[in-house]
């Protein structure tokens, strides 16, 4: 109750009868357990001044490690909402709420994050073509999404990324490798948090600028993938090559289902009720560690993924040390035939 009536009606903003831009609590009647909310977190919230106090900074972050049953909660989940706080406090120093940031006055560490990829879950190169050829089995609906399917395997994309590529994102040459220019996501957001009041924003890839563009070599499979999925299904009047069942955006809930449904196929009763797999997004996983088993270098891995290096050597450690293993033995023997000379 307290997070709808925050997010509903407090944060987010509507046009009222007077044209103005205002928070839905100004501009529309709120319901009665609404207000009830609204008023319980005006009484227990704490004045921004009083965060100028050690304790209170320290009370606040005690709080935030643990979850609302009282147990300690996930390390990720604490860093994620240690980012939240730090960022509403910068905010309020901004404002001239706060003469400093006051975390620095507390000796409070988060606790570390293991980010690695346990690549005991993450599908080979023979479990990603199973999944995504049993996607496509799903009758037209199956059908429709097996090149999606195929260009966050082959090609590594992000989900949000896929879900807004167009045909002129490709080249699709008759035989051979084509490509695949990146330049734009779209996540779903919901519509009360949009200008468009469209429940997808439109936004630049992740981490970069917003007219930055990504390219992928993509191999013949995906090439013949979404040349198939053209010439079937055709594109929807802006360009986009995946739909929802009745047209609009794609929805993660959509072909999440097809997903579950591919998986509950293919995978044996333990592998369903194990991580292996369990989303969408472990086929950019898969193919992020196929392109690294390959040898393909880590610095073009990197920009193939839209990745930093930092980034790609936290989440895929294993992986490239496995690499990395496979050069120091080619090293070697090339050593090895220099000094039989």
């Amino acid at each position: 109750m307290l997070r709808a009536a925050l997010y509903s009606w407090v944060f987010r903003f509507v046009v009222n009868g007077e044209g103005e831009l205002k928070p839905r609590i100004d501009a529309e009647q709120a319901p009665a357990d609404v207000v009830a909310a609204l008023d319980w977190i005006a009484r227990k919230s704490v004045n921004i001044t009083d965060l100028n106090t050690p304790s209170v900074v320290r009370s606040a972050l005690d709080a935030l490690a643990l979850r609302l049953d009282g147990k300690p909660a996930a390390d990720n989940t604490v860093n994620r909402k240690l980012t939240v706080f730090s960022n509403s406090l910068r905010y309020a120093v901004e404002r001239e709420l706060l003469a400093v940031l006051p975390l620095g006055k507390v000796d409070w560490t988060a606790p570390e994050t293991d980010d690695e990829i346990d690549f005991r879950f993450v599908p080979g190169p023979q479990l990603a073509k199973k999944l995504i050829n049993t996607v496509g089995s799903q009758g037209e609906r199956g059908a429709h999404l097996k090149a999606f399917f195929g260009c966050l395997y082959y090609a590594a994309t992000r989900p949000a990324e896929a879900t807004n590529l167009k045909a002129t994102d490709f080249v699709l040459p008759e035989d051979g490798w084509g490509e695949l220019l990146l330049s734009s996501s779209t996540p779903r957001v919901g519509s009360g948090w949009t200008d468009t009041g469209e429940s997808y924003d439109s936004r630049g890839l992740k981490k970069r600028a917003r007219k930055a563009t990504r390219a992928v070599p993509i191999p013949p499979v995906l090439v013949r993938l979404v040349r198939e999925h053209i010439k079937q299904f055709g594109a929807a009047e802006d360009g986009r090559l995946f739909r929802a069942a009745r047209g609009g955006h794609l929805l993660s809930k959509e072909y999440g289902e097809v997903w579950k449904t591919a998986r509950r196929s293919v995978l044996t009763e333990s592998e369903t009720a194990s991580p292996l797999a369990d989303v969408p997004y472990s086929l950019r996983h898969a193919g992020v560690s196929l392109w690294l088993e390959s040898g393909v270098s880590p610095a073009e891995v990197a920009r193939r993924a839209g990745h930093s290096i930092a980034v790609l050597f936290r989440f895929y450690a294993k992986a490239i040390h496995r690499n990395q293993q496979r050069s120091n033995q080619q090293i070697e023997a090339a050593l090895d035939a220099a000094d039989d000379e």
